[in-house]
């Protein structure tokens, strides 16, 4: 049975059993909680403004805070609350915190219910707080402008997980006495790594050996007024006398105001990489040979979104369910449910022994918000929805069932991305080379004319990114052809199922369209096909494809091959040796200078460390090898793009993110070529 690592005791105080602790006071007026995060941590950070001066926040563009212990979200929804309701805040607020036991999502509403100003907050989170198995997730929450990075595991290897530079630390945790390790030496050399200079840190905690491990960081320490029945606080910044190493290996980043970007490619990748871009204020231009976006294996009429399963929850698994996530939140906010995109379920049927769930999966006493969502072929779910498949279940035909999966219309993503404040499109534009100028690069057409300038290039054109790239990129061309149709209608339509069925094939029934309901089936996989003609045995492949899939859809549809109404799709995907996708900078060479020079803030500055940095060159990056997992991972690795590019918390795991780096094809010293 799922358990709470949270017991309630009879006067509303929230304890763990297993700390022998208290989460919070519970003070007569109820609000002992709430009163120690703005007056220890938010008023300790100086997140508050007062009639002398405003929060440390105020204008910046962006502001991050890190949290050493997340518990029931208070200190959160605090910060969260103050940052809505300060006329100066930043346009985005991330904030990264460790939680190594974590609650049900009832227990941060009831954790939130005495506070009516945090209560619809408390809502809106726990409405997202699921399938948080160990790792880094990302939450994104009020449009996206608040972004939440909860690594689930213990302190020191989950900080370790985490990257970007913060401008707050929040330390909080149970008692030195009951967790030592939170308050370990070792653990604030961990969140020192993730700190700009001249951030600011907070503690309820005066112990004299947090605070000598704390000066030992680099640390300036002083004690302060607490909050009764609290005699003291502890107040601290990151003030090092040493300059603080940064890695030889560290991506570009870019420390000025953002300037111009031009991308190559109107698809997914494309479009992903410049709403995430203009959402941080790059003025972007998308340029692509076609004369509409999505016009190339992003006109996919319909697609799956759905989570990889592996037994040792491979790299691409993570990916994955951390793409679905970012897919079907950006879906949600700018999509119509229902007609654009539905958060349906996906019933995945497999050969025996193939996606077996990790064994670390079948813990089911954990509480449900820790558990996969990936739900095994035994669970109640999963039979009720093989059920309403017409689909057998057992062991010659194993099924999962994906609770948070769905389909979406890629083009309609796209163009809702596009659509955003400070993209423009530029179609029918074909840049056959790129040239560095004197603040930038300049893209050029076949005639050498001048298509677009911009201080930063991605490069996002699926297969088509090699016509711009050396030969050290081994990308690959993955042809795919679907079928789709009209409802047979009347009683056939029964043998369609509700929500997507994939496997050895796919099928997408019963969505909305101009001329009625429509059906999608397929793909096939072709290899090393650039060019995205129809083929007719492709179209007769599908039609046994989904009668093996699903045998009575396949007899209620096949009609529809004989007479002409089921139409034939192709495109052509990009796809790389590992199946994972470049993102990042390309073209890198240990000549280009694009460490910062970073300058600590005076203590009395309102805004965090400020970089001061020559005009740099940014390298050409790349967004591409989505593969045939477009759908599911373009939104997260536009974010992760532009997210590395800002130091800020990345929305993966930092040993994933680095998987993913572009220029891990690339030879070491690679020729400047621009073309």
């Amino acid at each position: 049975m799922p358990s709470s690592p949270v017991h309630w005791r009879d006067d509303g105080t929230p304890a763990s059993a297993r700390f022998g602790d208290i989460y919070r006071s519970h003070d007569r007026a109820g609000d002992g909680g709430l009163a120690q995060a703005r007056h220890v941590f938010l008023h300790g950070c100086g997140l508050l403004p007062d009639a002398d001066e405003p929060a440390a926040w105020a204008d910046a563009p962006r502001w991050a805070v890190l949290e050493t212990g997340f518990g029931l979200g208070l200190n959160f929804l605090a910060t969260w609350q103050a940052w809505r309701s300060d006329p100066q805040r930043p346009a985005r607020l991330h904030y990264s915190a460790v939680e190594a036991w974590v609650c049900e999502a009832d227990d941060l509403t009831r954790s939130a219910a005495p506070f009516a100003e945090l209560a619809p907050l408390a809502a809106e989170l726990a409405a997202a707080w699921h399938g948080l198995l160990p790792g880094v997730h990302r939450i994104s929450l009020d449009g996206e402008r608040v972004q939440l990075t909860l690594a689930v595991g213990d302190v020191r290897p989950m900080l370790a997980e985490l990257s970007g530079a913060h401008d707050s630390l929040f330390l909080d945790g149970f008692s030195p006495e009951r967790n030592p390790d939170m308050w370990s030496a070792a653990t604030f050399a961990a969140a020192v790594r993730l700190l700009r200079p001249g951030a600011r840190a907070a503690t309820w905690c005066v112990a004299g050996a947090v605070r000598e491990r704390l000066a030992a960081c680099g640390f300036e320490v002083e004690r302060v007024p607490g909050l009764p029945p609290k005699r003291q606080a502890l107040h601290a910044r990151y003030a090092p006398r040493w300059t603080p190493r940064v890695r030889a290996d560290q991506e570009p980043r870019w420390h000025q105001a953002p300037a111009r970007c031009a991308i190559v490619g109107g698809g997914l990748a494309g479009a992903a990489v410049a709403f995430s871009l203009a959402q941080r204020g790059w003025q972007v231009s998308v340029l692509d040979t076609a004369p509409q976006p999505a016009a190339g294996a992003s006109a996919l009429p319909t697609g799956v979104v759905a989570p990889h399963v592996s037994p040792d929850d491979r790299p691409l698994s993570q990916l994955t369910r951390a793409g679905v996530r970012a897919t079907l939140t950006r879906a949600t906010d700018l999509l119509r449910a229902g007609r654009d995109f539905a958060a349906s379920g996906v019933l995945e049927r497999h050969e025996p022994g193939k996606r077996r769930r990790p064994a670390a999966w079948s813990a089911d006493e954990l509480p449900l918000a820790a558990q996969a969502e990936s739900l095994a072929g035994e669970h109640p779910l999963t039979r009720a929805q093989a059920q309403a498949a017409q689909l057998p279940l057992d062991e010659a035909h194993p099924a999962l069932w994906h609770a948070r999966a769905g389909w979406a219309q890629p083009a309609a993503l796209v163009r809702a991305m596009l659509g955003a404040p400070g993209i423009a499109w530029h179609g029918q534009c074909t840049v056959a080379r790129i040239d560095r100028a004197d603040d930038g690069w300049r893209l050029r057409d076949a005639r050498g004319d001048t298509l677009a300038e911009a201080e930063l290039v991605v490069i996002a054109a699926g297969f088509d990114s090699l016509a711009l790239l050396d030969d050290s990129l081994p990308l690959h061309a993955l042809r795919g052809q679907v079928a789709c149709g009209p409802m047979p209608g009347g009683a056939a339509d029964a043998a369609l199922p509700p929500f997507p069925v994939n496997g050895h094939g796919s099928l997408i029934a019963h969505l909305p369209g101009e001329a009625g309901p429509r059906w999608v089936t397929g793909s096939t996989f072709e290899r090393a096909q650039a060019t995205p003609g129809l083929q007719a045995e492709d179209h007769a492949a599908n039609l046994q494809r989904l009668g093996e899939l699903l045998p009575r859809a396949g007899a209620a549809l096949a009609a529809q091959w004989a007479d002409g109404r089921a139409q034939a799709w192709a495109g052509v995907r990009a796809t790389l040796p590992d199946r994972l996708p470049a993102v990042g900078a390309w073209r890198w060479r240990p000549s280009d200078d694009f460490e910062s020079n970073r300058a600590a803030a005076p203590a009395h500055q309102a805004r965090a460390a400020i970089d001061s940095i020559a005009t740099q060159i940014l390298p050409i990056h790349l967004c591409t090898g989505l593969g045939a997992r477009g759908l599911t991972l373009a939104v997260l690795a536009g974010e992760l793009l532009a997210a590395t590019l800002h130091d800020e918390p990345l929305p993966v795991a930092r040993s994933l993110a680095r998987r993913l780096r572009a220029r891990r094809f690339q030879p070491t010293a690679a020729p400047d070529k621009a073309s």
